[in-house]
């Protein structure tokens, strides 16, 4: 979502600024370097540099977690405690459509 520019939460936090404008630095030098970018607004570029690297970034999320790799997780001030293998993540394939799930339905 911060790559791509639509995180809802960091609208908020006071370092937010700095953090997009490192980010619009970041995607400009890259649509420079990519001449088929040039013409392209920014927030193309993002979705460009998204689609190109999602599987790379969901492999650095995940860490290449094996099956004993456990998560937990507390629901609310319940006891129920939910016990995900691989991290709750079941292959080495990004999920498609996660990102494209408004981040206010994926919590």
């Amino acid at each position: 979502d911060i790559i791509r520019g639509k995180d809802l939460h960091l609208r908020h936090e006071p370092g937010i600024q700095h953090l997009e404008k490192r980010l619009e630095r970041m995607f400009e030098n890259i649509q420079n370097k990519n001449e088929k970018l040039k013409d392209l607004p920014l927030d193309e570029v993002r979705e460009y540099w998204w689609e190109l690297n999602r599987d790379q970034v969901w492999k650095a999320i995940t860490c290449d977690a094996t099956m004993k790799d456990i998560s937990s997780k507390n629901i609310r001030d319940a006891k129920m405690i939910l016990f995900h293998y691989n991290c709750g993540h079941h292959n080495d394939k990004a999920q498609t459509y996660l990102d494209y799930v408004p981040q206010y339905l994926r919590w």
